[in-house]
């Protein structure tokens, strides 16, 4: 069947993406619906089984667009420079960046250590800022192009997550700053940030924060969890021509999220009418599966994601 992508076939014809993160979640999703219209896209992670997983499922599928592996430790600056190069060495070219690698994991302020925060911050911003900066010097400067980060529902803080909040709220004026300082280049910046989005990530979290998820659904005007191709639609949006004159912006994909103020009050399904599939959500990716913790149920241990 192949990836359903609602932008038109050959979107991308020619051009080149770097996706980092491309190996799960909504990097993989991206990926997918890239190729699907057209684009050759530049995977990075640095787990290679995961990132060749994805690149063997684009194949099978038989989408006009291709994928390469470039395992990336985004960390390292040193391997950031040498992977844009291997990019640039193979393709040619750089047209666009999704810049999605990341990750955190639960924990009060007060608990927080100062190398679990630098930890996260150097993952979320410093890491993130090292590829925008390199993409843009080895080859948007001259070239133009279009970079998209990732950042998350950070409005209005993000308790028990305050490192990976102050890291995402970086991104977001980085991002700001980007697009003002590259605009004379011809490259646009921007940002999407996901809410509750049902991803293989809800598996990396650990007990305490899974039960958290589970509670989200309730707590927003949506009254239920994102999926990765509604991720994946909008980074696509912002990387398509028709978003030319669109740069330092945010697109929220988090089904109103901060909307739902104090004054706000849940409604009741069964009271109020209101069916749990009102708000429908758009099923492109074929591959997409819910996380273990949806259909099964948080673990004994988790996995820290930093």
């Amino acid at each position: 069947m192949g990836y359903q992508s609602v932008f038109r076939p050959g979107l991308f014809d020619g051009q080149v993406f770097i996706v980092t993160g491309g190996g799960s979640g909504i990097g993989r999703c991206t990926t997918h619906e890239l190729a699907s219209l057209g684009a050759t896209v530049a995977i990075i992670g640095k787990d290679v089984a995961k990132l060749e997983k994805t690149r063997a499922e684009v194949e099978a599928d038989g989408s006009p667009g291709r994928v390469t592996v470039h395992p990336c430790d985004i960390r390292d600056e040193a391997a950031v420079i040498a992977m844009i190069d291997a990019v640039l060495a193979t393709h040619g070219r750089i047209d666009g960046l999704v810049n999605n690698a990341g990750g955190q994991y639960r924990q009060p302020m007060n608990r927080i250590s100062t190398k679990g925060f630098e930890a996260v911050v150097k993952l979320n911003l410093v890491s993130g800022f090292v590829v925008m900066r390199e993409v843009y010097n080895r080859w948007m400067a001259e070239n133009g192009g279009a970079i998209v980060n990732i950042i998350a529902d950070i409005w209005g803080g993000w308790a028990n997550y305050a490192h990976s909040g102050a890291a995402r709220g970086g991104m977001w004026t980085l991002t700001e700053s980007a697009a003002s300082e590259w605009a004379p280049s011809g490259v646009r910046v921007n940002c999407v940030a996901p809410g509750g989005i049902a991803s293989s990530g809800f598996d990396t979290y650990e007990p305490d924060a899974q039960a958290e998820i589970l509670k989200f659904p309730p707590t927003i005007p949506a009254q239920r969890y994102g999926n990765v191709a509604e991720m994946s639609g909008a980074i696509v949006y912002l990387l398509s021509p028709v978003a030319s004159f669109i740069t330092g912006s945010c697109i929220r994909v988090d089904g109103g999220s901060p909307n739902a103020r104090h004054c706000w009050n849940p409604p009741q399904p069964l009271k109020d009418g209101l069916a749990a599939d009102k708000s429908r959500p758009y099923g492109g990716f074929h591959l997409d599966a819910p996380p273990k913790l949806l259909t099964e149920g948080p673990k004994k241990a988790g996995k820290r994601s930093s």
